[in-house]
């Protein structure tokens, strides 16, 4: 049995994003036989498979070297087949970023605010964060060359990245999609009790037929909320065939957006649901799913959105767009703060025949097998094969052929 160990820096799916997707990946792993371990610095050790190599140090993250340190503590004392890290350590065979290059997510970042001149200050100072830029050079110094960990990009974008930034060979660069469960149950009584109370604070009732867009993020700035809102107004104002509401769920800060809703005079449009924990619920009881990010190296909403069968809207920062058709599952947009785009694109899915589909046509093309969590473990054991073939220690990574 291949035993894989898995590098993150949290271990705990509370905080969404790359956490929840290592501990997905984790699963999908050890589901085809796997046994996989994962070395966290901080969290929760509720798994013999689970270690926490830097519980005692003071404070919620630990330091790059802190952490490099006590891996290599660890690694001296436990074998591993492959090493498998989602932060650049050179040690690792398999260098897997869940936040693509942190040249693009520092830039991407700094084009995300309004202002011109904190534009423009923010990507002049993007690497005054200690942390962040300790990580940029490890990552940079990980990633040119002939030598070093294999990239495992999760789009096509992402990808693009380490070669446009660090110049990493493309032979050492693997695209293996991004994928999330695609299994997930969902509560349908909750789900309807969660519809009623949602179409409740809209004062909208079922027979106005109304149609709900779906955000959801926690980075409510990064992720386009602003336009998204703009984007809201213009589309309401175009007479689309159904009334537009949008439903916004995230941990963000709510209030500077409850003021753009007003002064769009759309509030009575908009609805706050804050964090949340069963997004294939919401999916269930919404009609078309909105990011219009400026940056995501694979979103996972957008993923699990394609996977309950819902159309989406998106943009070309946006890794997950790889995973499906423009024009046909979904729109892709060129630009997050084009507001006419965007707002066109709302308009488009307010018609309920443009919905059905896309809907259909996500059904009938087998999306949720592309985007399954289960294709992108299958291709990282490729990977995991390939590699160990080159290092002469192949071993069988399934338990029902050894």
């Amino acid at each position: 049995m291949l035993r894989i160990a898995i590098i993150t820096e949290r271990a705990d799916i509370a905080l969404g994003g790359a956490e929840r997707s290592v501990s997905d990946l984790a699963w999908a792993l050890f589901s085809l036989g796997l046994d996989v371990h994962i070395l966290a610095a901080k969290g929760n050790a509720n798994s013999s498979k689970l270690h926490i190599l830097c519980k005692d140090a003071p404070g919620k993250r630990t330091s790059y070297y802190t952490f490099a340190n006590a891996l290599k503590n660890h690694l001296a004392d436990h074998d591993y087949d492959i090493i498998h890290s989602v932060l650049p350590f050179d040690f690792a065979d398999v260098y897997q970023p869940r936040g693509g290059a942190y040249a693009e997510a520092a830039l991407r970042n700094a084009a995300s605010y309004r202002q011109r001149l904190v534009r423009c200050f923010k990507t002049l100072t993007c690497l005054a964060n200690l942390r962040r830029s300790t990580l940029l050079r490890a990552e940079r110094k990980l990633c040119r060359g002939a030598a070093g960990p294999t990239v495992a990009a999760l789009s096509n974008y992402v990808g693009e990245q380490f070669n446009r930034h660090y110049r990493t060979p493309p032979e050492r660069i693997t695209v293996i999609p991004n994928g999330v469960r695609t299994d997930r149950p969902i509560d349908h009584q909750r789900a309807q009790r969660l519809r009623l109370q949602i179409l409740s604070k809209l004062g909208v009732r079922e027979a106005n037929n109304p149609v709900l867009f779906l955000f959801v993020a926690h980075n409510f700035r990064l992720k386009g909320l602003h336009c998204l809102i703009q984007a809201t107004a213009l589309a309401i104002r175009t007479n689309p065939d159904r009334p537009i509401y949008l439903v916004i769920a995230g941990d963000g800060r709510p209030r500077p957006y409850v003021t753009v809703g007003s002064t769009h005079g759309i509030s009575n449009r908009l609805v706050f649901l804050g964090a949340v924990n069963n997004v294939p619920d919401l999916l269930s009881i919404t009609n078309v799913a909105v990011l219009p990010t400026f940056y995501d190296p694979s979103s996972r909403f957008i993923l699990e959105a394609l996977a309950a069968g819902k159309p989406v809207i998106t943009t070309r920062y946006n890794g997950a767009a790889d995973l499906f058709t423009n024009n046909r599952h979904g729109i892709v947009l060129d630009e997050p703060n084009d507001i006419a785009a965007l707002a066109k694109a709302m308009t488009h899915f307010s018609n309920p025949a443009n919905i059905e589909k896309a809907s259909q046509a996500i059904l009938e093309d087998n999306l949720a097998q592309r985007i399954s969590i289960n294709r992108a473990a299958g291709q990282l054991v490729g990977l995991y094969e390939s590699l160990l073939s080159k290092k002469g220690s192949h071993k069988c990574t399934h338990t029902s052929h050894c």
